[in-house]
């Protein structure tokens, strides 16, 4: 055979010996290998799962090349054993023996024949219309390889998503059974809050995410890019992920209604007294304006509302959804009352401001009469007939009911000159700021609003 025969140049002893002892090697390794498919846990659960989808296609092109596999690592065992048989005839091998030799070891000496379901689904032999193939040795290694890459790559991936998905989805489901009792239990139910139907829609999601994950796990899977090791990749968590994400969202919102049980009472509590406040102080606003209207004459007086009765119902209500324990109704009222309630006491204090404010400036300009009394008595002048008359005046208009403030006023910035000229000053102190503004009957005079809560006492007539 010469150096044109497709085996090549006859091999001699030593590279037949060589070339067998590689082929042992490459014979042990491809077993081991096989073996260890055909135990793998991943290939086991794929021939006993019900498959869909791309799963069920690639694994039937996958249990097709193990077939093939095997098949060819049964020619590839005769051809070696083959070898062996005829290396070990003689201690020194002949020619035609040599011969033989190179051609079993690098000639297409391998013949298959492939099975129609084989020929079906192995990809790189559909199509070729041939029913049987011839190998070298190296090429069948080479071909075991690759079958073997594909299917192990089949197998690996499928394992990975079940050992990852299916685990994490029933622990995810666990959490969101205990979050449905959780939100049961505080009124948070489908049709009557979202979150309620956040939760029914997550249970939905994970019941069908884990069926077609056992179903069609290779759906699930994200090759590694660039890499060509069986298995490289990772399951895609996607779907998974963006539940548990909602159902945080869910448990964070049941945990304010949690919130909200916890501290109903308190918050309903100080909800009423707030109330009351605003009660009181509007009773009080009504009184003082009785007060007003007796004891001020020539001004306008603000009419003072009645209690705020809606306050009350929406108060009754949230009372009420705390004793059904309808805690998801009850958070937002009771956010809305408390808001509303202070507004109200603000409103209240106000009003009661604007309606005492003729008498706040009443006793301003008691306090400025006496204290210039008391000016002038230091430095002598409290007997002066002049002064004593404008004071008296002054007085008996701030003493007496009703009172003019305009012209109680008048009388003492009047006072106030005939004391500041006697003292020897160019100028009542005070006179032309805010205070001696003249009063303009609608409840303001120097921004005093205050209330002396004496009103009434110490007055001359009634």
């Amino acid at each position: 055979m010469g150096v044109t025969d497709p085996a090549g140049p006859v091999m001699d002893r030593d590279e037949v010996d060589r070339a067998l002892a590689r082929l042992g090697q490459e014979h042990e390794a491809i077993e081991t290998s096989l073996l260890a498919l055909q135990d793998h846990a991943g290939r086991r659960l794929l021939e006993g799962a019900g498959l869909t989808g791309v799963t069920a296609e690639r694994w039937t092109a996958t249990e097709a090349s193990i077939t093939l596999l095997w098949t060819y690592f049964d020619a590839y065992t005769d051809a070696l054993r083959t070898a062996r048989v005829i290396r070990s005839r003689r201690r020194w091998s002949s020619r035609e023996d040599l011969v033989e030799l190179t051609e079993l070891l690098r000639g297409e000496s391998v013949t298959i024949a492939d099975s129609a379901t084989a020929l079906a689904h192995a990809p790189t032999l559909h199509g070729t219309g041939r029913l049987s193939h011839r190998f070298t040795l190296t090429a069948l290694v080479d071909r075991m390889n690759e079958l073997y890459a594909s299917s192990l790559d089949v197998v690996v991936a499928a394992d990975a998503v079940w050992s990852a998905l299916p685990a994490r989805i029933d622990l995810l489901a666990a959490e969101l059974q205990r979050t449905r009792q959780l939100a049961h239990s505080v009124g948070v139910r489908p049709g009557e809050h979202p979150a309620g139907d956040d939760l029914e829609g997550i249970t939905r999601t994970l019941t069908a995410l884990r069926a077609r994950v056992i179903s069609d796990p290779l759906a699930f899977w994200v090759p590694a890019q660039g890499s060509s090791a069986p298995g490289g990749g990772r399951p895609d968590t996607t779907v998974y992920d963006r539940e548990a994400r909602a159902l945080e969202d869910v448990r964070r919102e049941i945990d304010a209604v949690l919130t909200v049980r916890q501290d109903a009472e308190k918050r309903l509590v100080r909800l009423r007294d707030v109330l009351s406040r605003a009660d009181r102080t509007l009773a009080e606003a009504r009184t003082a304006r009785g007060e007003v209207l007796a004891k001020i004459a020539a001004t306008e007086v603000p009419v003072v509302s009645g209690p705020p009765t809606a306050l009350q119902e929406q108060l009754a209500t949230a009372a009420e959804y705390r004793r059904q324990g309808q805690w998801h109704r009850l958070s937002p009222l009771l956010e809305a009352l408390e808001e509303k309630a202070e507004d109200e006491l603000l409103r209240a204090r106000e009003s009661l401001t604007a309606v005492t404010a003729p008498l706040a400036v009443r006793a301003e300009l008691r306090g400025r009469l006496d204290a210039y009394k008391a000016k002038v008595a230091r430095h002598g002048l409290a007997e002066d007939p002049f002064l004593v008359e404008r004071y008296d005046a002054a007085r008996r208009m701030l003493w007496s009911a009703p009172c003019d403030l305009r012209v109680a006023e008048q009388a003492v910035l009047r006072y106030q000159q005939a004391a500041a000229e006697l003292l020897g000053t160019s100028r009542v102190p005070g006179q032309g700021g805010p205070q001696d503004r003249p009063y303009d009957g609608r409840g303001s005079h120097d921004g005093h609003d205050g209330h002396d809560g004496h009103e009434g006492r110490g007055e001359q007539t009634p």
